[in-house]
């Protein structure tokens, strides 16, 4: 696996690289340090103690724009570099990741419409790992570096050949909940399994939360929000649940628009909503 300079490669039960990559079934990659295990623990979860199943994570930038306050609030951008590093390594350690891969590129580098490295390094890791599934981030997120970094793994997924392409693609929540989209094209991802576990992983970030975000009560709240939402006429069947959109349409077919794409997905969203008002209003 060739990748940039300045990608560090981390393998928490000190197994050989070749193999921790290609025993990888489940890979997630996002645009900054703890993205992944706000939007895919499901899989995090899934693989959690399974020899036949590994995760794998993939964060692209380096972290140094992180906010900081408190025993942060000095820091410099390369200092936070270096802890962002640390807490991700924490992260993956804990999830007994098969491998975390830290690809350290700069916000401003993955948002360049044209970064033939950041695409490389993507499909370097694909070939590498194989993975059955795929999460990133969702397209209709609202953070410019999520919606970056996702189109840049789509463009990396549609390079690889049909035998080398996983089964399946999900862009997940982060920021921007997904509960808009149509119940029928929602794709579930169940994040009820091992809480503590949810727990340490989402708290591993202290920079973020000293620094005045407190994201670990936050995706936690999303979470038991989505579950008990989710049906209106049913007992909750979750415990937690995150949301994700099915972008392996994107992939298979590199003639789709990618806009258009998400577009669907909103109008048929503004559809539902007018034929409900409609259904009980007296305007016709």
């Amino acid at each position: 696996m060739k990748l940039n300079e300045r990608a560090v490669v981390y393998i928490p039960d000190g197994a050989e690289e070749k193999k921790a990559l290609s025993r990888t079934t489940h890979l997630a990659i996002s645009a900054h340090q703890d993205d992944i295990e706000f939007m895919a623990y499901s899989p995090i979860a899934e693989c959690f103690g399974k020899k036949d199943q590994w995760f794998c994570g993939v964060v692209t930038t380096d972290g140094a724009g992180s906010p900081r306050s408190g025993i942060y609030a000095n820091f410099t951008d390369e200092d936070m570099k270096k802890i962002r590093i640390t807490e991700q390594k924490k992260a993956a350690f804990v999830g007994e990741y098969s491998a975390q891969i830290l690809l350290g590129y700069s916000s401003a580098e993955v948002k360049k419409k044209q970064n033939e490295s950041v695409v490389s390094d993507y499909l370097s890791i694909f070939r590498a790992a194989r993975p059955k599934y795929v999460y990133t981030h969702n397209l209709a997120d609202k953070h410019d570096t999520h919606v970056a970094t996702a189109l840049k793994v789509i463009e990396a997924l549609r390079l690889l050949e049909k035998d080398e392409k996983p089964e399946k693609v999900y862009g997940c929540e982060v920021w921007r909940d997904l509960d808009w989209v149509g119940d029928e094209e929602k794709v579930y991802l169940d994040c009820g399994a091992h809480p503590n576990l949810s727990r340490c992983l989402s708290s591993v970030f202290d920079s973020q939360i000293t620094g005045g975000k407190r994201y670990d009560l936050a995706a936690e709240g999303r979470r038991l929000a989505n579950a008990t939402f989710s049906a209106s006429h049913a007992c909750d069947t979750y415990a937690g649940l995150n949301y994700a959109m099915d972008l392996t349409p994107l992939m298979a077919d590199p003639s789709i628009d990618i806009g258009e794409y998400v577009a669907g997905f909103i109008q048929r969203f503004e559809k539902s909503v007018r034929e409900t008002i409609q259904k009980f209003s007296g305007d016709r």
